[in-house]
């Protein structure tokens, strides 16, 4: 997917059109909700444990909120980034090493 965003932004990019890619980590959402319970479910572990173990795996050590991924999404839809095309945003808290 990202390599065809890329081709496709250089493609378009002529006519003043953007591709980029918005890379959402664990965002806290009525999925990753039940993510955390089905976890829960299969294990001896609590919720409150299961969580812990997935927030230590990011470096912020939290879930995002799904306003942050949006506000994201609206700086690269916005006038703001009209020069930004081709890339990939992790919007994921550091989890990502590299792309």
């Amino acid at each position: 997917m990202a390599s065809w965003a890329k081709t496709l932004s250089n493609e378009i990019a002529p006519f003043g059109i953007t591709v980029n890619n918005v890379l959402p980590g664990a965002t806290l959402t009525d999925r990753l909700e039940q993510i955390i319970t089905q976890k829960a479910d299969k294990s001896d572990k609590e919720r409150i444990e299961i969580e812990q173990e997935m927030q230590s795996e990011i470096p912020m050590g939290r879930f995002a909120s799904p306003l942050e991924v949006a506000a994201a999404v609206g700086f690269l839809a916005s006038p703001a980034a009209s020069y930004i095309t081709g890339i990939n945003l992790p919007v994921d808290g550091g989890r990502t090493v590299c792309l």
